[in-house]
């Protein structure tokens, strides 16, 4: 793991309304990711885990402090900036795969490059050697609903490291599926981290958990505890990380 840091978090909260009927969904948070790790994020529901993987990814603005994606400080940027920076360099990959049912595999990993500008063949080629990364270009012409749950979404984690993008991000992404196809999308996901990239693995499953070089507790919005991922694996009776 190299120590250059891809994505930081300093300071961060998060608070939604004012005065007495003020909700802090996230209180000072520090978080650094560096190339070739992979956080896990575990807590409770309500916890904050999603509302901090949303402000990482620059889907939401944080009330205090700063998030920044490869040197460059998403506060000091337009919206038409942040969002060029989540199409080039961050990657989202859904409990529910967010997929669009009208388009194939190919077509929907092609898709953010083709919004950001890319000629529609070198973007499909793009495409295809993302889905080729996790093992699925024999379906590259099957729509959605044509696959099955594992397969969509390794599509949806294929879009999300399409072209140059260095951070995926993950919320729950083995929620909807069966151990074995969980498993197979955890491999994936690992195995783009090996690659270069950053992962922030949202998850309540200490087995998921497991897969990743660091984890990171929350409760009530702030972190409380951090472990490298072999302490967590002593509360998974046979469940070494991969």
């Amino acid at each position: 793991m190299s120590g250059d840091a891809l994505l930081r978090l300093d300071g961060v909260s998060q608070q939604y309304g004012r005065g007495e009927t003020a909700v802090t969904a996230l209180s000072g948070i520090d978080l650094s990711v560096a190339e070739g790790e992979l956080v896990a994020v575990m807590g409770a529901s309500g916890s904050g885990k999603s509302t901090l993987l949303t402000i990482a990814g620059g889907l939401t603005t944080p009330t205090s402090g700063e998030v920044i994606v490869e040197g460059s400080w998403l506060s000091t940027m337009s919206s038409n900036d942040v969002a060029a920076l989540r199409r080039r360099t961050l990657g989202f990959v859904f409990q529910d795969f967010n997929l669009i049912p009208a388009l194939t595999a190919l077509e929907n990993v092609a898709l953010p490059l083709e919004l950001d500008g890319w000629k529609r063949r070198k973007a499909r080629s793009a495409a295809l050697d993302a889905l080729r990364t996790v093992e699925l270009t024999d379906r590259a012409d099957h729509f959605p609903d044509d696959l099955s749950g594992g397969q969509q979404q390794r599509v949806a984690i294929a879009r999300a490291v399409v072209g140059s993008r260095r951070i995926i991000l993950a919320d729950e992404p083995t929620g909807a599926l069966d151990s074995t196809t969980g498993e197979v999308v955890l491999r994936m996901l690992r195995r783009r981290v090996d690659a270069g990239a950053g992962g922030i693995l949202v998850t309540h499953d200490a087995r998921h958990a497991a897969w990743a070089d660091r984890i990171v507790f929350m409760r009530d919005g702030r972190i409380v505890d951090e472990n490298a991922n072999r302490n967590v694996e002593s509360l998974v009776v046979g469940t070494p990380r991969p």
